[in-house]
């Protein structure tokens, strides 16, 4: 299934651009170069990498022209992990032989799911080239389980229980195994990189690197029906978007799908929601078209926004934790998230377009508001907005455990999601 083996192989966000590019490849999409104009024509369709872990997509109307508008939805493709530091071997003679990895916690993980789990390292690897501008990137993945972070023993925490907080840098720290006099003391992990992506170790100038969760994903449930994976969040969205726009041949319009990085810690990044890129890629479609800027402006006046992250289904533990009058569950479809105060975008008209595209596509759906005393996420949806003005509304599959480094859902309601964004982008 196309689904699973994109949420398996989505494992950074160099992975998931790398997956949402072979798919739009497979389905006829031509890759364009970010830096350099725009060569398109009305009724292509087109793909460009936003260095390397941002991605944006589109296919053009044959009909277009400069009164027309944009579609657009956006995800994100990071997720709540562990980021390996710079300087990441922690010498083994000061912990008693281990090999660990100097870490740090990247979003707001659950610390505790983390312990105890098959782990591995992928990400990106930089290497040395004749320009120094244009250094050689691999993308790197172990590919297997290295890692754990176990868990101290009940009989040395006897309150563990009862509830322990779990320190960033003394407790979140994976290890790798035992030192061995065949293995460099100082650099076993760069070591091991350069073994894997047979270069020398001193080519090897810098990394970026993320420890992931193994946990294949896997049909759960007496029925079979209910999905678990890491990074639900936000992959279903980021296959939904990539899925659909693939699917779309628009006749009078633009339909864009957006994948941005760094949604977790807040956007404000040269791949995040909270920066220019946005407004970028879309002038460039625009000028690639050939058509008049003055007109820019009242195009996106005239478009439409999807802001697509996962939703909160009601804990079936802690149902008091939950608004008791807007409560999403498994197999509700898509919920469409508000909030008063924008955590989530409150644009009556949107809602009501997203409400009537729903009825049109037979896709089912609830509206989630959070409790008036807890103070929930945020979304992309409200910077994109109000970076370039037009109508909004967020959406997303209701999932469990949201930020644990293995989530649930129902498989159902991606379904549903994949049918909106078809419906949508038609």
């Amino acid at each position: 299934m196309e689904f699973l083996e994109y949420l398996e192989h989505g494992i950074t966000p160099y992975h998931a651009v790398e997956e949402s590019a072979d798919m739009l490849r497979n389905a006829g999409f031509t890759e364009l170069t970010l830096n350099r104009p725009f060569d398109i024509k009305k009724g292509g369709r087109y793909f460009v990498r936003i260095f390397s872990t941002a991605l944006a997509t589109f296919t053009i109307g044959k009909k277009v022209n400069e009164k027309s508008c944009f579609h657009v939805a956006a995800a994100h493709t990071d997720h709540p992990c562990l980021h390996i530091k710079p300087v990441s071997e922690i010498e083994p003679a000061k912990c008693g032989g281990y090999m660990k990895l100097n870490c740090e916690v990247y979003g707001g993980p659950i610390y505790s799911t983390w312990l105890d789990r098959p782990l591995s390292v992928a990400g990106m690897v930089a290497l040395k080239s004749k320009d120094p501008y244009k250094p050689k990137m691999k993308l790197f993945d172990f590919g297997r389980p290295i890692a754990v972070i176990p868990n101290l023993a009940i009989h040395f925490n006897r309150d563990v229980n009862k509830g322990i907080a779990l320190n960033q840098q003394t407790d979140m720290v994976p290890v790798l195994g035992m030192f061995q006099e065949s293995i460099n003391r100082e650099h076993f992990l760069l070591s091991a990189i350069a073994d894997e992506l047979k270069v020398k170790e001193e080519d090897i100038l810098d990394c970026d690197l993320y420890v992931y969760c193994c946990d294949k994903p896997k049909a759960v449930g007496i029925n079979n029906d209910m999905l678990s994976a890491p990074a639900l969040d936000n992959l279903t969205s980021c296959y939904a978007l990539t899925k659909a726009v693939s699917d779309s041949k628009p006749s009078d319009k633009i339909n864009v799908a957006l994948l941005f990085d760094h949604e977790e810690i807040g956007s404000r990044t040269k791949t995040g929601a909270d920066s220019a890129v946005f407004k970028t890629i879309l002038e460039k479609i625009w000028s690639g078209l050939g058509f008049d800027s003055t007109y820019m402006n009242d195009a996106v006046l005239s478009s439409f926004l999807f802001s697509v992250d996962v939703a909160h289904a009601t804990h079936p533990n802690h149902p008091e934790k939950y608004d008791a009058l807007s409560q999403t569950v498994f197999g509700d479809g898509i919920t469409i998230k508000v909030s008063s105060i924008q955590r989530y975008t409150l644009d009556p008209s949107a809602i009501a377009t997203c409400e009537m595209l729903c009825e049109k596509a037979d896709v089912k759906y609830k509206k989630f508001m959070i409790r008036a005393d807890i103070s929930g996420g945020s979304t992309i949806g409200p910077m994109l907005s109000a970076l370039l003005p037009m109508h909004a509304v967020d959406i997303g599959v209701p999932i469990l455990a949201m930020h644990s480094a293995c989530e649930l859902m129902q498989m159902s309601d991606e379904d549903e999601l994949i049918r909106l964004m078809q419906q949508f982008y038609q």
